[in-house]
């Protein structure tokens, strides 16, 4: 028993330096002795980390913060911060769209004012990933985007704090808090098709592409696709198509009445949110090919892309319809227009749930949800939420906006 006590006193020491050492565990500091009682997680997850060896805590949040006196003072890392080690990184995200992912909702009219403040300060909503890439000269000054700002991320949104592993963003999982659910169901939409099934089947073999193959190809962190996230271009050749765009672009409140842009075109410009000119969309499409044909034919890739192309112009279709109906409603005063007063009488897409009657809050769902699985899912190779969760949720609705648009009209004849 003695022996055995020695042992284990003499023994177990030296191999739990011998551990620490080979995991990479940093040299204490004052910073983990304090924290290791506050929050030991992110002390582990920080030694954890390739970083560990070569970084102390002030190399990301200063030297301000020594004590709990001065907490407040701890520097919280940014872009900029990344930067200085990871250049080449830097540069190729903040070219990209992921860097640009706070402007699209300080451009959402009355979002910030009509939220629970919760929603809006502690990211329990649209900012909890919306919240990538802005610096201070991009961002609008107005309160509520210096709320969204004051929480970025950036890169420690796909490398998670504090171990900041590049092995856990090069896994698709990475991707799916963000790229789930009701607008963006990229996450459901791979996981169920044939490419998700191939290579969660045999993960070793990496059969099948996940998310980083296709959108961040050769580790590029630029992550960009042809159509941009409204899924429209200008101009656009198809002139039967280009009418539905143009209704499409006077309801987002690019367009005003009579056709020509208004100052939310510069949102659209700066958030990079649709293509404006043939040059920028054939680049990106032509990227993407290749990407494609390191496993297909060339043949294929093209016929199988434009086929996707066109499961845009059929829920253009049905959207520009719909939007006319709600239009209609303006029109003849049976619905009061209380947004985009420069593309009446055309209803704001953007205003999203912010509605008054339920035709409208039809309207939003068919844009956002919808239309966006109908189009998303065609390119992710998931025909089921192409058609049932997508393009025929969409005649589902137009169907039931024409019936409601009648009975509005009727119920205001008899007031």
């Amino acid at each position: 028993m003695v022996l055995k006590n020695f042992f284990l006193l003499m023994i177990v020491p030296v191999l739990l330096t011998g551990l620490l050492i080979s995991t990479g565990w940093a040299k204490p500091s004052a910073c983990e002795d304090c924290h290791l009682k506050l929050n030991p997680g992110l002390v582990r997850d920080f030694n954890r980390g390739r970083m560990a060896p070569k970084l102390t805590c002030k190399s990301c949040h200063g030297t301000a913060h020594m004590s709990a006196a001065d907490a407040d003072k701890a520097k919280l890392p940014t872009i900029s911060t990344c930067k200085r080690c990871h250049g080449k990184q830097a540069k190729q995200y903040m070219s990209g769209k992921h860097a640009l992912g706070l402007l699209p909702i300080t451009a959402f009219p009355e979002f910030a004012h009509q939220q629970p403040q919760a929603y809006i300060d502690g990211q329990k909503g649209c900012n909890g990933c919306h919240n990538l890439g802005i610096t201070d000269n991009k961002v609008r000054d107005d309160n509520a985007a210096r709320k969204f700002y004051k929480y970025g991320m950036d890169c420690q949104n796909c490398h998670t704090r504090h171990a900041f592993s590049k092995e856990e963003a090069m896994q698709p999982e990475a991707c799916n808090s963000c790229h789930t659910g009701f607008d963006h169901a990229q996450w459901e939409m791979w996981s169920h098709s044939k490419h998700g099934a191939a290579y969660k089947t045999d993960r070793q073999a990496h059969r099948g592409p996940i998310c980083q193959d296709c959108h961040m190809a050769k580790g590029d962190h630029r992550v960009m696709t042809a159509w941009g996230f409204l899924a429209l271009r200008l101009p656009e050749a198809d002139q039967e198509w280009m009418g539905y765009r143009a209704t499409i672009l006077q309801a987002l409140g690019v367009l005003d009445k009579d056709g020509k842009p208004t100052a939310r075109l510069e949102v659209v410009k700066a958030a990079n949110l649709a293509r404006l000119d043939k040059e920028s969309w054939d680049k990106e499409r032509a990227r993407m090919e290749g990407i494609c044909q390191q496993c297909h034919s060339a043949s294929f890739v093209k016929e199988n892309l434009k086929n996707a192309d066109m499961m845009i112009k059929a829920a253009d279709k049905i959207l520009a319809e719909a939007i006319n109906i709600v239009a209609d409603l303006y029109r003849d005063g049976t619905i009061k227009q209380e947004t985009n007063q420069a593309a009446y009488p055309y209803p704001d897409l953007l205003t999203f749930y912010e509605v008054k009657t339920p035709i409208e809050e039809r309207l939003y769902e068919m844009f956002m949800d919808f239309r966006m699985k109908t189009y998303q899912a065609a390119f992710h190779i998931m025909p089921d939420y192409t058609t049932w969760y997508g393009y025929a949720k969409m005649k589902e609705t137009l169907v039931d906006m024409r019936e409601m648009a009648r009975q509005m009209r009727l119920n205001a004849k008899k007031m």
